[in-house]
């Protein structure tokens, strides 16, 4: 028995690590060095040559830059999108490097973003590794090459309004998933590439805001699951997610996932302010408990487990747990 209680609070202790710093699988962790100069501040928006020449038609792109909560760098790229598709969309998140540099991993590759008092340059810090920059454009362009800062905001009515992101790829089945405003609304949109029958698909999400999406194979059977996550945007700050599932390598399908204010079982106490990771084979979300509408200094953590249900795969609770924080 003791055995078995030592084996829980070490599986704990390891979620809530990874619940506490987990980015991406393939992002590593930031270096410990002091903040860049005042003459390197990276914060704001940077562009290509053809945006001087945009009331000619020029195609332009856009870099976006913004620091996270924990001082890492959020990369927006994004390109005109008013007179044809867009050139180049991609997110991502960077790290410190030194004081000019960051980089940011996409498909295990490393890429530098560096800054100078100028602008900024995007490169593969190995050259023959230049290829990966071009996955994220269309029509031979790449994210590579020098952007020039800017005073002010960006020409807002060219730009692409795409507001996430992402591609991801498991067990050699891609995923693509983005989000655009439609119609005073957001609509999620996910597609497949490697499987004979793609998934395509789009949903009205209201006004919730994409903020992550990561893929794992979740019930182990050899094919992997997408799991997207969102936030309202009122307060409190309350999750949803998004989630599906591929079946045997041939098709995909949505998976079931329950809110929290329609589960009796675990919401006592929730009033948002809540965090969802994937850790090991599960999902995992936690969130401070309030009583008499004050927060608490205990925490409850759901851990979920993907099951086979009737009509389809959902999410089912296997584990809730408390912890008094002080």
């Amino acid at each position: 028995m003791a055995n078995q209680s030592n084996s829980f609070f070490v599986f704990l202790a390891a979620v809530l690590l990874l619940l506490s710093c987990k980015q991406e699988a393939e992002k590593k962790t930031e270096t410990d060095l002091p903040e860049a100069p005042e003459q390197f501040a990276v914060e704001g928006s940077y562009v290509s040559d053809g945006y001087d020449d945009r009331a000619d038609r020029s195609d332009w792109v856009a870099v976006e830059v913004t620091k996270t909560e924990n001082g890492h760098l959020n990369i927006s790229v994004r390109s005109r999108a008013d007179l044809k598709k867009p050139t180049c969309t991609f997110d991502g998140e960077a790290y410190r490097v030194d004081e000019t540099t960051f980089e940011t991993l996409i498909d295990g590759k490393s890429i530098l973003i560096q800054f100078s008092d100028m602008g900024l340059s995007i490169s593969a810090k190995n050259k023959t590794e230049e290829g990966i920059l071009y996955f994220y454009c269309s029509g031979g362009a790449s994210l590579a090459g020098t952007y020039k800062k800017i005073n002010g905001e960006l020409d807002k009515v060219q730009l692409d309004k795409t507001q996430f992101s992402k591609v991801l790829n498991l067990q050699d089945v891609g995923f693509n998933v983005s989000s655009i405003p439609k119609d005073k609304s957001n609509q999620l949109t996910v597609f497949t590439f490697g499987l004979p029958n793609e998934y395509r698909e789009s949903f009205d999400i209201g006004t919730n805001l994409i903020t992550q999406a990561e893929v794992e194979d979740l019930n182990a059977d050899g094919s992997p699951e997408l799991v997207v996550f969102a936030e309202n945007q009122s307060e409190p700050k309350k999750m949803t997610v998004y989630a599906f599932s591929v079946n045997n390598k041939k098709s995909m399908s949505q998976v079931f996932f329950q809110p929290i204010e329609d589960n009796k079982e675990i919401n006592e106490g929730y009033n948002g302010n809540d965090e969802f990771a994937l850790v090991e084979n599960y999902l995992v979300q936690r969130f401070p408990i309030y009583e008499n509408g004050n927060k608490t200094n205990k925490l409850r953590q759901i851990q979920y487990q993907l099951v086979d249900g009737e009509a389809s795969r959902r999410f089912e609770v296997v584990k809730q747990s408390e912890f008094d924080l002080k």
